[in-house]
């Protein structure tokens, strides 16, 4: 069996706010063109973050949102091309889940990327085909009840 060389974070200091940072730009900017000014237009001082390492390098990332006393929502799910089909966005969105659960939050959201929505729905995420929104991707509304 593969040493498992991962480590989750729940970011809370600077360095570790710079990978979440290198794995966005690197994967979303680089990776699909989006522009730099929108790929961060939304984080604030108070946004929280997950990042994930393999082997002390950032390589998956996702930024936490609460939106009511009971929902929250997960967003800006990145993970590198080298890192994808390895189970690593698997463990980005669990270890989401764990982070909500832990402050009462019932209900999980995910705006997903049409294309990638059997992940979501694997993990047991409900798309909703008719809450659609056309941004710089066409976005499909997704819900998980965490209780």
């Amino acid at each position: 069996m593969e040493e498992d060389t991962l480590k989750i974070l729940r970011v809370s200091e600077t360095w570790q706010l710079a990978g979440v940072y290198y794995v966005r730009t690197e994967g979303m900017v680089k990776g699909f063109q989006v522009p730099l000014d929108w790929e961060f237009a939304d984080d604030s001082p108070s946004s929280q973050y997950l990042l994930i390492l393999d082997r002390g390098l950032p390589v998956a990332t996702c930024r936490l949102r609460i939106l009511t006393d009971t929902t929250a929502k997960i967003e800006r799910v990145c993970v590198l091309e080298s890192h994808r089909d390895r189970n690593i966005g698997k463990r980005l969105i669990t270890d989401a889940e764990a982070w909500f659960r832990e402050r009462g939050i019932k209900t999980a959201i995910i705006t997903s990327r049409d294309a990638v929505v059997g992940f979501y729905e694997k993990l047991g995420y409900r798309a909703d085909w008719n809450q659609i929104h056309e941004g710089f991707f066409k976005e499909v509304y997704m819900e998980k009840n965490l209780s």
